[in-house]
């Protein structure tokens, strides 16, 4: 379990703004239309472009309603002749120039000098057209050439230091993106269709471009991004290309405004969100039912705006599966209606969360990220258990002078603790222990009635068909002493758990190897530590799980910030070596798992934001995960709606996770599922639950 570590988080408010948003902050460029009329009269029309008909809040007849603009169809054509410093001639005769140009699927939005337009005059309609000397008319209509150098090709720009629950070091944690100063250059550079580098050296597709005050949000293709890609590094335009790839043909818009669109997920993916807390008029819980329509309330990120579009999929709490047919924006929120009969919001409604999927759902297949069932959507031949727990007791008592006394300071979990979970459902066991008490001098034998109490643990396990992973639950340190000092060197470690592979490896309920309970304040010496230990192991047993913790208390949240290093050696990364790596993830506002203040209130999707660190990370890598603890109060409700929703998105990811914690001598331990009292525990049908879960037929997010 967590100690506190008080971590301070920059609260900074930012989203993805709409198109019509980013046209908002252009000021009108005052021209003097005399001095382009004279210019005019030696240039000819090279180009003609008819106005989109788009009337909206931002839009009138396809003419923009704040600054000189017009909206046309991003034909090949248009992309050559309409560009910046271009002349162009509206229909009642002004003169202006092309000062900005924005894409957005079939259509391009043309931004001029001068006052806003007279739509009436200039609006569809009506054609406007791109003027230009006779000797460059030919050249003025055909699409530039890709032998071109990019004009960009060396810009680069810093990414905005940006953290909270949307955004880690300026990288958009829902889907591929960042966030960088929207100045005139960054604007000219990174444009939808353009391509940019990395940090790590990958080149992305720029998909969508949203601007929102002095900043600009880049949204990519492909998969989300590490966290350690953003600020402060930089970010780089690959390619200058004026104009994205030709569109496909121009079709009418659904909204009357032409706003981008973040490329819809990926096929067979889904994700997850919050309803909005909405109550009163036709809502109940973010549930919108009135004798017309039913849906509901989710707010209007980029994300949502994303996966929430006609014909999708939205699945809510409890299974049922409705079809979007009709989406509303009103400021920071959105209305998705949806087909079918009345919708309970008391009892699917707020702080559930919904799921939305464009190509729907099925009962055996996990969503997007998790390893892939067997073939056809069948549940696989063997699944593995998910969901578990900490049977804790033999880790006790370390507030004494260690060993300490069997059965008064501490105690292995009996047959009935086994019996109890096994007909729970809750098949995994993560089971702690103390290293100076199976090994109580370094180097040294095994302490044989600790070893025996030990095995016979293992026997009620594999009476009741159940996996257990050994925890040294000792913080990386041995008596006090930090390993890799000079009183607990490396090699002891490994020798450690060298002795202890050789007398259980082959016990048939041994799943896994913890090396170390939560590592903290290790001077960066973890890694060879972690690699010593898991190589000596290796030597004994090739089969089981090595389960490698992270630095700064394995915290799932801090995790990339930490633990790099602990895949610097390549063997760590071989996924022929059975390796799991294990965080820890609780929702108290230092992390720490102690829940000092009963009258928090918790978002419900604090542990998804708290975990998505880690599974980035072990994505990034191609590694599997494990959350070796997880707990929440018996005295939140919004607390336990978190864990909720955390087991949802570990399922979807195939990431197998054990609650903290079971067990005996807890007493009224408001996170124990064993308690003195004897009364309900409101975690465990969660618990449960998603213990049913058999979809996954191997530990991920490795694919």
């Amino acid at each position: 379990m967590l100690v506190k570590a008080t971590v301070s988080t920059r609260n900074v408010l930012l989203g993805a703004a709409l198109f019509a948003a980013t046209l908002s902050m252009i000021s009108p460029i005052q021209t003097a239309h005399a001095a382009a009329a004279s210019t005019a009269s030696a240039l000819q029309t090279v180009a003609t472009a008819k106005v989109n008909d788009f009337t909206g809040p931002q839009w009138l007849k396809g003419s923009w309603r704040q600054s000189a603009g017009l909206s046309i169809p991003a034909t090949a054509a248009n992309k050559a002749a309409f560009k910046k410093g271009a002349q162009v001639r509206t229909a009642d005769g002004q003169v202006r120039t092309v000062k900005v140009v924005y894409f957005s699927g079939a259509h391009m939005s043309v931004m001029l000098s001068g006052a806003t337009l007279n739509a009436s005059k200039n609006g569809h309609p009506k054609s406007v057209s791109a003027l230009g000397t006779s000797a460059a008319a030919g050249s003025a209509v055909t699409a530039p050439s890709n032998n071109v150098a990019a004009d960009t090709s060396s810009h680069r720009s810093a990414i905005n230091n940006y953290t909270n629950n949307d955004w880690l070091n300026g990288v958009w944690r829902r889907s591929a993106g960042f966030s960088i100063p929207a100045s005139s250059a960054n604007r000219s550079a990174f444009k939808v269709g353009s391509s940019v580098k990395l940090a790590d050296g990958q080149v992305r597709k720029i998909n969508a471009v949203y601007v929102s005050g002095k900043n600009m949000s880049l949204m990519l293709s492909g998969a989300t991004l590490s966290g350690k890609l953003g600020y402060p590094n930089k970010l780089f335009s690959a390619t200058g290309s004026s104009a994205p790839a030709s569109p496909v043909a121009p079709s009418k818009p659904a909204a009357p405004a032409p706003e981008p669109v973040v490329s819809q997920p990926a096929a067979g993916s889904s994700m997850t969100t919050a309803l909005n807390a909405f109550n009163g008029g036709d809502f109940v819980n973010g549930v919108y039912n009135t004798s017309k329509f039913v849906g509901i309330s989710v707010k209007a990120t980029a994300a949502n705006k994303a996966a929430f579009h006609k014909g999708a999929k939205i699945r809510f709490f409890g299974g049922q599966v409705r079809t979007i047919k009709l989406i509303y924006h009103s400021g920071g929120n959105m209305t998705v209606m949806v087909d079918g009969g009345p919708i309970d919001g008391k009892a699917v409604g707020y702080p559930r969360t919904i799921s939305v999927s464009s190509t729907g759902f099925s009962n055996t297949s996990p969503s997007a990220g998790s390893t892939a069932p067997a073939a056809g959507g069948a549940a696989p031949a063997h699944p593995i258990n998910l969901v578990g727990i900490n049977l804790a007791g033999a880790e006790f008592g370390a507030d004494v002078a260690l060993p300490g006394v069997y059965l008064k300071q501490y105690i292995y979990p009996g047959e009935a603790d086994f019996k109890r979970y096994a007909e729970r459902n809750l098949k995994l066991v993560r089971l702690p222990f103390r290293w100076e008490r199976i090994q109580p001098r370094l180097n040294g034998e095994l302490n044989s009635v600790e070893l025996g109490r030990m095995l016979a643990t293992l026997d009620h396990a594999k009476k009741y068909n159940m996996q257990v992973i050994l925890d040294m639950h000792n913080y990386y340190r041995y008596h006090g002493k930090m390993i890799g000092s000079n009183e607990v060197p490396v090699s002891a470690f490994a020798d450690a758990w060298r002795r202890i592979a050789q007398k259980v490896a082959n016990h048939p309920a041994v799943y896994g190897y913890g090396l170390m309970n939560e590592p903290h304040t290790t001077n960066g010496k973890w890694p060879a530590a972690a690699l010593a230990a898991a190589k000596s192991i290796r030597t004994l047993d090739a089969d089981n799980w090595v389960v490698i913790a992270g630095d700064r208390w394995s915290s799932a949240f801090h995790w990339p910030s930490y633990n790099t290093q602990l895949v610097k050696d390549s063997w760590m990364r071989d996924p022929n070596n059975n390796l799991m790596f294990e965080a820890h993830l609780y929702f108290d506002k230092d992390y720490s798992g102690y829940y000092t203040n009963r009258y928090e209130k918790y978002d419900p999707m604090i542990g998804v934001v708290r975990a998505r660190p880690f599974v980035e990370w072990l994505t990034r890598y191609r590694l599997r995960g494990f959350i070796g603890e997880h707990g929440a109060p018996d005295f939140s409700p919004s607390a336990v709606v978190a864990m909720d929703n955390l087991l949802q998105y570990l399922g979807q990811h195939c990431i197998p996770s054990t609650y903290w914690a079971a067990g005996p001598w807890w007493g009224d331990y408001a996170l124990s599922l064993d308690v003195k009292s004897g009364k309900p525990r409101p975690q465990l049908p969660i618990l449960q639950k998603h213990a049913a879960n058999k979809s996954c037929g191997a530990v991920g997010p490795l694919r």
